[in-house]
């Protein structure tokens, strides 16, 4: 039967660690409320229909092996779980789908993540009313969504479980954003769980104050095998496609599916390994620069322009566009300011999208010199492009080991400086004339 840890890739430590967490969290609201039926509705009398096994000592069973339940039976019932977490990885490797699928198994009736009961279902589904999902837009998250958010938090959860707060990408919490959300991890209420999703526990992606108050869940880049086999049976992918496009994606779940499912994917990806063949010279090296941008911006551009124009067409009926009554002029001519907020955020969201399909541009680049430079070395590794295999090895042996390996740095150093702000078009041609130069 399908859990809510289904689709996450490769995690099977995580997947343990979460699952007893759950199990100890589901023990804690046993503990406050000792009888509870398997509906999640209290029974009289304090009975339990099914005897003192229920799904949460099965589950302990399961993870722990038998006779779990009972050697808890003396030990506090909130073991394992606690009311701040931390998920690191890679990009790709599921940070968001674990908050998700351990916020659907803490919100379950059953306290096990079954996958199928209303708690599970809406969370999933992004429609429980006592889970809340951050996910920022543009370059930051402020400070006022998350004093709104804290404060919503604190309330009492409406279905008697738990109240659950999930930041993806935490790392873009401003530094007043990241103090406000700080108070209340360090005095958290008695039902709120909050759950950051972050690149990493570096201080320049969490602050070490946050980071001492949680518990963090690494994940590791999920191999490529993994990944295949979830294409295959959750999106019914072909086998063949599915392994490539789980090679090409160097593990990232979400871009694999998105390179076996969508042509326009598949030829962006085409156009930026076709790269090293058209750095000839200087004014190559500055064509291929301007291409790569204007590409990236051209697909930023078409991902945000349906969603811009729906949000101004709601914003200005709101406001009374098209009205004819008494006032509804006035109202229009007073809404310049509502209207001057909404473009600054859209603007930031449509730099971050940019800045987004920039940089996974970049990582199929750093993987075709990757590809080059085990070729060098004779490593005996599978090649990250398989379709574009000749051309690497016919680089190995043009730049050598060390040649291929400072094209390799180039590219990830045009990723670092994109990530520090700096402006992506000169951080582009550095890297084009670095390539070319070598």
């Amino acid at each position: 039967m399908t859990d809510v840890f289904a689709d996450l890739v490769g995690q099977d430590e995580a997947v343990v660690t979460l699952r007893r967490a759950a199990a100890s969290a589901a023990a804690l609201l046993r503990a406050a409320a000792p009888a509870v039926s398997r509906t999640g509705a209290p029974v009289a009398g304090g009975a339990d229909p099914d005897g003192g096994h229920d799904d949460l000592d099965a589950l302990a069973e399961q993870a722990d092996g038998p006779g779990a339940a009972r050697d808890r039976a003396g030990a506090d019932p909130g073991a394992g779980m606690t009311h701040a977490w931390i998920f690191t990885g890679p990009p790709g490797s599921g940070r968001s789908v674990a908050a998700r699928a351990f916020a659907a198994a803490l919100q379950c009736v059953h306290g096990t993540g079954c996958g199928h009961c209303p708690g599970c279902h809406t969370t999933l589904t992004g429609t429980h009313a006592d889970v809340r999902l951050v996910v920022p837009e543009g370059l930051s998250i402020g400070v006022n969504e998350m004093r709104a958010l804290v404060l919503r938090a604190a309330s009492t959860p409406s279905g008697g479980r738990w109240q659950i707060v999930i930041i993806e990408d935490a790392d873009r919490l401003t530094e007043a954003a990241g103090n406000a959300l700080l108070k209340a991890i360090e005095e958290p209420p008695p039902r709120t769980v909050f759950l950051l999703c972050a690149p990493s526990t570096h201080p320049d992606d969490i602050s070490v104050t946050i980071r001492s108050r949680c518990r963090v869940v690494p994940l590791r880049q999920p191999p490529a095998g993994a990944v295949a086999e979830v294409l295959v049976r959750r999106d019914g992918i072909a086998p063949d496609v599915a392994e490539w496009a789980a090679a090409a994606a160097q593990g990232h779940v979400g871009r694999a599916r998105r390179l076996a499912r969508d042509p326009e994917a598949r030829q962006r990806r085409d156009a930026v390994l076709a790269v090293p063949r058209r750095l000839t010279g200087v004014g190559a090296a500055f064509d291929a620069a301007s291409a790569l941008i204007e590409a990236a911006e051209a697909e930023a551009a078409a991902s945000v322009a349906e969603l811009d124009e729906a949000e101004r067409a709601a914003l200005q009926t709101a406001l009374g566009a098209g009205g004819t009554g008494r006032g509804a002029a006035g109202a229009m001519r007073g809404a310049a300011g509502q209207l001057k907020d909404l473009e600054k955020r859209q603007k930031s969201r449509a730099t971050r999208a940019q800045r987004d399909a920039l940089d996974r541009a970049l990582v199929d680049l750093a993987g075709f010199y990757r590809d080059a430079l085990t070729m060098a070395l004779r490593a005996p590794v599978a090649p990250v492009h398989t379709d574009t295999a000749a051309l690497a090895g016919a680089g190995a042996q043009k730049w050598d080991a060390e040649g291929a390996l400072r094209r390799l740095e180039a590219v990830l150093e045009c990723r670092a400086a994109i990530e520090a702000n700096v402006k992506p078009r000169i951080a582009v041609e550095a890297m084009m004339l670095s390539l070319w130069k070598g």
